[in-house]
């Protein structure tokens, strides 16, 4: 789902054929569970590394959350992916001349608030349920944490309304189709969201982007494999020692957003990186591979 302006697909089209050089064999279309039976994979190879990301999104359930215009950003963000592709799609959500409402405040929505720039949206407006962040963080204070600290992406830049502490409370449509969001401002003290008195107000809306993380792995494919998962549903597994990345279950192996859960590319280049080495390791009993 990560737009063309963020990461033109050439780069990802370059490396499949270097890494094809190289002896990797890419099957797609395959889906674990319909095609593909979890112990054709673990009868047939030495190791398999569950890479499948986080892709199972947070949902709102308020009432009007079945209207028509109300989706995940993620059904939304690959569809204009396939666009620049060269791929003829029917049906395909446009932004077009539309007040569109992205909800969510991180780099998915980011990724929403400039792909409707370039559909040429009438407005788009982004909400998040946090406060507002400082401009400036005090890294004697958060070092050597990740700095809460305002963060405008170009898409921001771009063209976008920002709004912190406002909580959604229902889509309202018409003919099934949504028009309007009621939302109210919120405030949080000690960790706890409270809702203002009398704060709550309408906003314009023919499509509304929910962006708001997401919560897990898919669970089907980790059921089918029978891996341990942690408490938030993601695969169970540690990154240090002679067992890094292997799972409950043997000669198989876990990294990226599928173990850490939700996160950003970075993090899964380094964590696919390690789990190579791990299972180098674990394959041949040393490894030259770079940590």
């Amino acid at each position: 789902g990560i737009p063309d302006f963020k990461m033109e697909k050439f780069h990802i089209d370059r490396r499949v054929k270097q890494m094809e050089a190289e002896g990797v064999v890419f099957k797609v279309n395959q889906n674990i569970g319909e095609n593909v039976k979890p112990e054709e994979l673990t009868n047939s190879y030495d190791a398999v590394i569950l890479a499948g990301g986080a892709e199972h999104p947070r949902d709102l359930p308020v009432p009007g959350r079945e209207l028509k215009g109300v989706m995940f950003a993620m059904d939304f963000l690959p569809q204009q992916n396939k666009v620049v592709a060269g791929d003829k799609l029917q049906n395909q959500v446009l932004a077009t001349g539309k007040h569109v409402v992205v909800i969510g405040g991180g780099d998915t929505g980011s990724d929403c608030v400039g792909t409707s720039n370039r559909h040429h949206a009438t407005s788009v407006t982004q909400f998040e349920l946090m406060p507002q962040p400082p401009t400036k963080e005090n890294k004697e204070l958060v070092w050597p944490n990740w700095p809460l600290k305002l963060r405008t992406s170009s898409s921001h830049e771009e063209g976008c309304e920002r709004d912190w502490s406002v909580t959604t409370k229902s889509f309202v449509g018409e003919n099934g189709q949504v028009k309007e969001i009621i939302a109210a401002r919120v405030e949080w003290k000690d960790g706890k969201m409270t809702e203002v008195p009398n704060s709550e107000f309408r906003m314009k809306a023919d499509l509304v982007l929910l962006a708001m993380g997401f919560v897990s792995p898919q669970q089907k494919m980790l059921n089918l494999f029978g891996v341990d998962k942690d408490q938030r549903g993601n695969v169970k597994a540690t990154t240090e020692g002679k067992d890094a990345y292997i799972t409950s279950k043997a000669k198989i192996f876990a990294a990226g957003d599928i173990r850490r859960g939700q996160s950003l590319v970075v993090w899964a280049i380094r964590e696919g990186r390690q789990c190579a080495r791990a299972v180098d390791e674990f394959l041949m009993g040393t490894s030259t591979l770079p940590r």
